[in-house]
């Protein structure tokens, strides 16, 4: 099985006024293509820091990561912008949807994002929102959903394209226990059913058991 990312010796700093923390010291792990991997740890133990350099939203201070066998050190604006467009899926905690488009608005704007003919944005969009159980809510905005219902959005938009690798970081923080339990459901049945990768970033040890393989983190090292 061939790894989609793997960290080699990665380290990751933030400068804080006059101190510097360490969010990530010394990282190295291989996330195989299909793998559904949970990592697992507190507020603050560097999980998040760690699937941001994946997505590209930071970059790392030292080390290296392999994005489909390249270096991201290699690395361009436009690079990131191409990977994140059409390799990887994003579900935040916070949902992250605009309030101004309705439902099917929001999850058709990655396949706008990489010029998809209307018709096919029309008929992809509707497709993915009838998976996630939402197809009666096309109409409607992001304030007439309850939490667990702008969740399943918020997945649609990110599977959508077809992204090879999904990031979620804390996708159930904002969820009741049942609500979250379904949540995590929905995503390991997408990714199954179109062959993705998952990255899950969370605390909750519930969650993690649904995954492939846990992996512990903890003060910004792997345990």
């Amino acid at each position: 099985m061939d790894s989609v990312i793997q960290f080699q010796h990665v380290y990751k700093k933030y400068r804080r006024g006059s101190t510097t923390v360490e969010a990530l010291r010394d990282v190295s792990v291989d996330i195989q293509q299909g793998e559904f991997c949970a990592l697992m740890g507190p507020s603050g133990s560097g999980k998040s820091t760690l699937l941001h350099l994946v997505a590209g939203l930071d970059w790392v201070t030292s080390g290296d990561i392999l994005l489909d066998g390249r270096s991201c050190l290699a690395f361009g604006d436009r690079d990131w912008t191409r990977w994140r467009r059409e390799q990887v899926g994003v579900v935040f905690q916070a949902f992250h949807l605009i309030p101004g488009l309705t439902i099917q608005e929001n999850v058709a704007l990655p396949l706008r994002l990489r010029g998809e003919k209307p018709e096919a944005v029309r008929m992809q969009t509707a497709d993915m929102l009838e998976r996630v159980g939402m197809s009666h809510r096309l109409g409607h905005r992001s304030h007439e959903l309850s939490g667990g219902e702008q969740q399943r959005v918020a997945i649609a938009r990110a599977f959508v394209h077809r992204p090879r690798l999904i990031v979620a970081d804390e996708p159930t923080g904002n969820l009741d226990g049942e609500t979250g339990s379904k949540i995590v459901s929905l995503l390991r049945h997408c990714a199954k059913e179109f062959g993705q990768t998952i990255l899950l970033a969370t605390h909750s040890l519930r969650a993690a058991q649904t995954a492939d393989r846990i992996v512990a983190i903890r003060d910004g090292q792997l345990e």
